[in-house]
């Protein structure tokens, strides 16, 4: 049986005449860059997540970037985030001039520890930290109460890459928040692979503050308002009116999606029970929330990891490794001074995380094989 990582034409094909004649509509107004299209989808990423304002974005990256430049990240400046995370993440700041300073992980929830944060701005530091950057990796928040603690503790700003997370929830001060609505600005990303991904690229930054807001509108169109008049230097940031288009029909499917995902999740972990593969653990199921985890990946840890990936390559099983090389040991950041042994968790992960196939649209069966290959694989019972 072929069991690909993701299949996006099985999404597609029962919202295609929705997405063609929407697609159709814009092609016809030749309306391509921002407009309508990109206000209403606005608008309702706001609602969805719980913030008062939203702004599409190129793409999650330009989002980052463009939330670090709202803040006034420069030359310098630390920004505090996990080295277990997609590049982009670390990418951004350094692109401003800034440093990225990193923080390892909790192994349960693979987001990054509050007490390896608090650890560095505990420690005497020449680089003075500015933002603290948490990653909800894989569709799970991380500990936002502890986090935002910490950085209201030491002045700093708060910006949520919650580019895997869009619609996780979270229990902050006894109330119900969405990934990305809680700190400063949050950063989601529309990449096709998400769970809300467009046809292309495409992101958006969320935040509670008017001022940041229109800043990051101004950021976005190369800081100019109104137009020729340029009072910041900015970039272009702007979200394609074709892809918030499709995106705003996507929305409307997203729950189900995550549950379909959830349930998912919850058949795979009761398969694993008793054997070697280590499950991922959603740490906020016992708060109440519908969304407490929205497998963006579901990944699992296991012993002799690439042996086992051959294994399942065989088996025609699509997975992959996110990620086999954290940030703090990549050539491009020899520079910071890290070294192999400085985050052992995230290193751990690195060695032993595996991603499996946990789309909506797999069948009991397929899920059955995968489940029976990679157990046989990790057991040496093949």
């Amino acid at each position: 049986m072929k069991v690909p990582l993701l299949d996006l034409k099985a999404q597609y094909a029962p919202i295609r005449e929705k997405i063609r004649s929407k697609m159709d509509e814009i092609c016809d107004k030749q309306t391509f860059i921002l407009g309508d299209a990109v206000e209403s989808f606005e608008k309702r990423v706001a609602v969805y997540c719980g913030t008062d304002y939203a702004i599409g974005m190129s793409s999650g990256t330009d989002a980052i970037l463009a939330a670090l430049m709202a803040l006034g990240v420069g030359q310098g400046d630390g920004v505090i985030t996990t080295p277990y995370t997609f590049f982009a993440t670390a990418g951004c700041i350094a692109r401003l001039g800034a440093i990225p300073v990193f923080a390892d992980i909790d192994p349960a929830t693979f987001n990054i520890n509050p007490v390896s944060v608090r650890n560095i701005l505990e420690r005497k530091n020449k680089i003075k930290p500015k933002v603290l950057m948490p990653v909800h990796l894989f569709g799970q928040c991380a500990d936002m109460e502890s986090l935002i603690k910490i950085a209201r503790e030491y002045g700093l700003f708060v910006v949520e890459d919650a580019a895997q997370a869009i619609g996780a929830e979270y229990k902050l001060r006894g109330a119900v928040k969405k990934a990305g609505s809680m700190g400063d600005i949050g950063c989601y990303s529309f990449f096709p692979s998400k769970n809300l991904g467009g046809f292309g690229d495409g992101g958006m930054a969320v935040t509670n503050n008017p001022e940041l807001a229109e800043k990051l509108k101004r950021l976005r169109n190369h800081g100019m308002h109104p137009k020729y008049y340029h009072s910041m230097v900015g970039g272009n940031f702007r979200l394609d009116a074709l892809q918030a288009a499709v995106l705003d029909i996507k929305l409307d499917y997203l729950e189900s999606w995550h549950a379909g995902r959830r349930k998912n999740a919850e058949k795979y972990n009761k398969l694993f029970e008793g054997t070697k593969i280590k499950t991922p653990l959603s740490v906020y199921a016992k708060d109440g929330l519908v969304n407490p985890h929205i497998y963006n990946q579901y990944v699992v840890c296991v012993p002799r990891r690439d042996e086992v990936r051959k294994i399942l390559q065989n088996a025609e099983i699509g997975h992959d490794v996110y990620y086999p090389v954290p940030l703090h040991l990549q050539e491009c950041f020899k520079y910071l001074g890290y070294k192999r042994g400085d985050f052992p968790e995230s290193e751990t992960a690195a060695e032993e995380s595996l991603a499996l196939p946990v789309y909506p649209e797999l069948t009991d069966e397929m899920i059955g094989y995968v489940a029976n290959v990679l157990i046989d694989a990790v057991e040496g019972r093949k």
